[in-house]
């Protein structure tokens, strides 16, 4: 028996049940009920509440108490509701998209499996981080695609994630297993009075014999903060050096 936490399975039947009485009595508030916003929502929930792993047939029998614990379902219950409210309002753009649309696809054959590339944008003369810059993320000069609709390219920083910005390429189709590529990747990145910056960087990749379709955050590849500066500061710039001259 594999690790699993029991609170998956809590929280997902309680954050059902909350969606559906919502829906029931039409309120008004309630914009989406689709898959995506509800598993926004579970994600929201199991993010604020203490785990509780199992790993063999006496820890599913303990879990019975799990379940008979009132005040706990209650707290559940607290936390989905504004769980709910918050995803209605601050819905994500794939969120009507058939949830096959949003799941990487298995596909029984060589290819190249990209980790997820992680990186931070910094102002120049502050070091404090950047939000409202568009990054992205291109090979061989096009935008490549990601895994599934869940990730975005071009992405955005936001004041909330402190500049940082992640991207998790889809899989590239191999000859054969156990294959040696390089690929080069080209980050280009824009924001509002601030000089536009590129970024480069290479990733050696052996082909797997599968498409990975599950995330692992422990393989990530942390690309080099990237430093932005201000247009202002490069006319000042220029301006010395036509002086010079």
């Amino acid at each position: 028996m594999n690790v699993h936490n029991m609170m998956e399975d809590l929280v997902t039947a309680e954050v059902n049940a909350l969606y559906d009485q919502v829906k029931q009595a039409n309120s008004p508030w309630l914009t989406c009920d689709c898959k995506n916003c509800r598993l926004d929502t579970i994600s929201y929930v199991l993010n604020r509440i203490p785990p509780k792993y199992v790993v063999s047939g006496r820890g599913v029998t303990h879990s019975n108490e799990i379940f008979a614990d009132h005040q706990l379902i209650a707290d559940i219950s607290a936390v989905a509701m504004d769980g709910i409210r918050i995803i209605s309002s601050t819905k994500r753009p794939f969120h009507t998209l058939p949830r096959e649309d949003c799941e990487v696809h298995k596909e029984e054959n060589p290819h190249y499996n990209f980790p997820t590339f992680a990186g931070t944008i910094l102002d120049g003369s502050t070091f404090e981080p950047i939000s409202g810059a568009r990054i992205l993320l291109k090979l061989d000069g096009k935008p490549v695609d990601m895994v599934d609709m869940t990730w975005a390219n071009p992405t955005q920083t936001f004041l909330s994630t402190k500049g940082a910005f992640t991207f998790w390429a889809k899989s590239i189709p191999a000859e054969k297993t156990g294959e040696s590529r390089k690929f080069e990747f080209e980050i280009e990145v824009d924001v509002e009075g601030y000089e536009k910056t590129y970024n480069y960087f290479e990733l050696p990749i052996i082909s797997d014999p599968t498409v990975k379709t599950e995330l692992n955050t422990a393989c990530s590849v942390k690309i080099r903060d990237i430093v932005l500066f201000k247009r202002e500061i490069f006319d000042e710039d220029k301006k010395e050096e036509k002086s010079e001259k």
